[in-house]
């Protein structure tokens, strides 16, 4: 008997981390997904549907990988990704071309796994430059939460104060929790008379489903979204994801978890999803001590992040509706705070080096500046003019 509760602790504890990873990993970053597909023309059926292909085929990568090769590997959306649709907005094409975009990201995904020199040409690209154009697709966004106090202080304020008291107390559990609080306020306005859309709300719309586009390609979708999508995703999902798990003492299969997560992006990109890849800062939920003391049992954590996964896209269609029925400015600032980690460690990657520093903040403002020429949008010329200017400085230098 004794025997038999010790092994079912043993096995409560790994399983009980894959939870965690997956409810954290969700509830920080779903609005940014949203937001982010809304920007480039999806409908709110279409967003929901983007939200569940992404859940179900992050989920079913997380299942694959940590049960195929027995390490606590977990797949995540591309949540800087999410970030660049919002800061892109529309494109030329509307959402069939966003949709084609997505599909062009799950194809260089699968020819980095096929064709190495791709990873290489990626990792050429100095990081200072890269995370720089992150920092300025993040920007617009971390600014929500300050001017959403102005827009709608009596919605907005307790997101915020609620955010930094767990900031404080419960870091992981900071931005869940604000949310928390901002389907409290959203509760609390529809029992109030708040906003009409709430009586406009088919119920059907809060059953989960999957919504397929016929993708169509625009070179403005493909040079302003796929492109970029693909940089930011490698550059600040996959190959940190890769360095989490090796400071735990594990060594990703990276030409499988290319192939996994680029058909996975591939599978989701026709019902909404942009991007699945590995997981970086949501990795070491699972990856870590506190998941299993046994480094040979975490992969117990990665399936269950995979099954929490596939469960929580079930109500897919209820978080997109929170979105929808959310007061003026409550949801962006959701959004805006789970960000603020990333837009601060892309802010000191991209300024660390002082050698790449010129280049870093041009290739910053261009990309904070939202501007977009030909259909083609400012993560891209960021890029292209960061690489340009260090071009110059660094002409006739060893």
């Amino acid at each position: 008997m004794a025997e038999t509760a010790r092994g079912t602790a043993r096995l409560s504890r790994p399983i009980l981390a894959g939870l965690v990873t997956a409810l954290v990993g969700f509830t920080s970053s779903f609005a940014v997904v949203l937001t982010g597909l809304g920007a480039v023309g999806a409908s709110h059926a279409q967003a929901a549907s983007g939200l569940l292909a992404l859940s179900l085929t992050m989920g079913v990568a997380c299942i694959v990988l940590a049960w195929r090769y027995r390490m606590p590997i977990t797949s995540a959306w591309s949540t800087p990704g999410a970030a660049l649709l919002a800061a892109s907005g529309a494109v030329e094409g509307g959402w069939p071309a966003a949709v084609g975009a997505f599909l062009v990201v799950a194809a260089l995904i699968l020819l980095t796994a096929l064709v190495p020199r791709i990873g290489s040409l990626i990792a050429a690209i100095p990081p200072s430059i890269a995370q720089a154009m992150l920092a300025g697709v993040l920007l617009p966004l971390c600014l929500a939460p300050v001017t959403g106090i102005l827009k709608n202080p009596w919605g907005v304020i307790p997101v915020v104060l609620t955010w930094l008291v767990c900031a404080r107390i419960a870091p992981r559990w900071a931005v869940p929790l604000a949310f928390v609080t901002a389907t409290v306020v959203i509760v609390v306005g529809i029992a109030t008379g708040g906003p009409s859309t709430g009586s406009r709300l088919d119920p059907a719309a809060l059953l989960p489903h999957l919504g397929f586009t016929l993708p169509t390609f625009t070179v403005g979708a493909l040079v302003g979204i796929a492109l970029p999508l693909f940089i930011v995703t490698m550059a600040s999902q996959n190959v940190p994801g890769v360095a989490v798990m090796r400071s735990f003492g594990y060594a990703v299969p990276w030409r499988p978890a290319m192939l996994v997560t680029g058909l996975g992006t591939a599978l989701g990109a026709p019902a909404g999803g942009h991007a699945i890849n590995l997981a970086a800062i949501s990795a070491a939920l699972a990856a870590s001590p506190d998941a299993e003391p046994d480094p040979a049992r975490r992969w117990i954590a990665g399936v269950s992040t995979g099954v929490s996964y596939v469960v929580l896209g079930v109500f897919s269609a209820v978080f997109a509706a929170l979105v929808v029925l959310a007061p003026a400015a409550v949801i962006p600032a959701v959004a805006g705070l789970a960000l603020f980690g990333a837009f601060g460690s892309a802010v000191q990657q991209a300024i660390d080096d002082p050698g790449e520093r010129t280049p870093a903040v041009v290739t910053f403002l261009v990309a904070g500046s939202g501007v977009a020429f030909w259909g083609v949008s400012a993560a891209f010329w960021a890029l292209l003019a960061g690489l340009l200017v260090r071009a110059v400085l660094h002409a006739g230098r060893r």
